[in-house]
């Protein structure tokens, strides 16, 4: 008996005990291809030889001190490296242990530039429903996965959650994606007026839309409004591209491509590639001088900050990346991926959209394509994709409540940067098997 609590309290989990490139490989012997990267994490599969000598050498020269205390070698220069290659006036990175780590901690950033600023009437915060940024409960509050809200909604504060960008279900059949765009986003627009906009502090959300929706992007016109709504109002715009971000979607910042550059912008699971928990901050400017101007102090703090170890490991992760052209990659092995996605799902009547960019892909499952009518959710049908997969030795990442946080499933891949053709038509022949088993399962 296990003493672990796990996530499936009675659950039987495999045991991992070895990586070998994209694979995971278990007590038994059984291989696993990793085609979600455990939750998007695993960019460069399991078994990077820089990453885990890079560790070995942090290891031997100091393993931890406070940021209190000091900094270090691998924390300046992974700063220098991310700065370096960051967009607009962001010029500072504050590291954390992980994504909701790293969305907490703008937050408080946030409220501190207003309270420098001589604004501290500025609390409130936007964000867009169908979103997940983070599983603390701050985080969880200006998130809009409602499954994940519900059992601690009365310790949450609260947030106002604007529509998401969900052009599959939400645009209208006489609706251009640039009108679409405009008018989800006047949104915001509209509820900063109604909560006075010198209330408003900031408004989060993530480029393309992880777990919660399904790897899905914005439309084209639909951030640079958004951008431009904020700057109106003096609302500071943050960015999660904690799941998005790093490469994942063939650039390395999922922003890039909406052609916009935000106050904040929060990164995490490619940072590490899951050799060590690690995220950041990265600030603006503006921010990190009205701190320095004012009380001089960053009023934030965890233990494990700019841990050694992990700084080390995201920078020899983040030095791979470029010297193996790794984001060309993406884009290469991504439109591969696309493609034979297309040509096995495109014309399958229990898949209703394909979505996503580079290697940040989606399937999402209807019961009937033409109506886009989803499964009963009492099916689980997510559930049952993911045991087929398992047992198919194929890892993905099926969620449940894809439309509104009940109803709706959908199934997203997000492999290591690395993969090859062979290991696309793995993924698609595994995937299709496991999806027309769980489809005919729930029937």
């Amino acid at each position: 008996m296990s003493h672990v609590l796990h996530r499936r309290v009675e659950g039987r989990y495999p045991v991992a005990v070895r990586g070998d490139g994209p694979y995971l490989i278990d007590r038994d012997g059984k291989r696993y291809l990793d085609a979600s990267g455990g939750p998007g994490v695993s960019c460069l599969g399991h078994d990077h030889p820089r990453v885990r000598d890079a560790i070995k050498r942090q290891v031997d020269s100091v393993a931890y001190v406070h940021t209190s205390f000091f900094t270090s070698e691998p924390m300046e220069e992974l700063a220098d490296l991310l700065i370096a290659d960051a967009p607009g006036t962001l010029d500072k990175v504050v590291f954390v242990s992980g994504g909701s780590e790293a969305n907490e901690a703008a937050m408080k950033i946030v409220r501190q530039y207003f309270i420098e600023t001589g604004q501290p009437q500025r609390r409130r915060f936007i964000s867009r429903r169908q979103s997940f940024l983070g599983n603390t409960l701050g985080t969880l509050s200006v998130g809009g996965n409602a499954a994940r809200r519900a059992s601690y909604e009365p310790l949450l504060f609260p947030v106002e959650l604007i529509a998401p960008c969900y052009a599959y279900r939400d645009r209208r059949a006489d609706e251009s994606e640039e009108a679409y765009g405009r008018r989800v986003a006047d949104e915001l627009d509209a509820t900063i007026q109604r909560l006075g906009p010198e209330t408003v502090a900031a408004f989060i959300a993530e480029p393309v839309v992880g777990a919660t929706l399904g790897t899905c992007p914005s439309v084209p016109g639909y951030f640079p409004r958004i951008s431009e709504i904020c700057d109106r109002y003096g609302v500071l715009l943050i960015l999660d591209e904690v799941m998005c971000g790093m490469g994942r979607t063939g650039t390395l910042h999922a922003s890039a491509q909406d052609g916009v550059v935000p106050d904040l912008m929060t990164v995490a699971k490619g940072l590490g590639a899951g050799y060590q928990p690690i995220g950041a901050v990265l600030v603006d400017r503006k921010i990190s001088e009205a701190i320095r101007a004012g009380s001089g102090d960053l009023m934030h703090g965890h233990t494990y900050m700019g841990h050694p170890i992990a700084c080390a490991a995201g920078l020899a992760v983040q030095h791979v990346i470029r010297d193996e052209n790794l984001i060309e990659q993406v884009q290469r092995q991504g439109r591969v991926l696309r493609d034979a996605l297309d040509e096995r799902f495109g014309n399958h009547h229990h898949v209703g959209d394909i979505r996503g960019r580079g290697l940040f892909l989606s399937l999402e499952l209807v019961q009937d394509r033409a109506t886009k009518a989803p499964f009963d959710p009492s099916k689980k049908l997510y559930a049952r994709v993911k045991a087929e997969g398992m047992a198919r030795g194929l890892m993905c990442y099926p969620m449940g409540g894809t439309i509104d946080g009940k109803r709706g499933d959908h199934v997203t891949l997000a492999p290591p940067f690395n993969i090859g053709p062979e290991h696309v038509t793995e993924i698609i022949d595994k995937l299709g098997a496991a999806i027309d088993a769980a489809i005919a399962g729930a029937r």
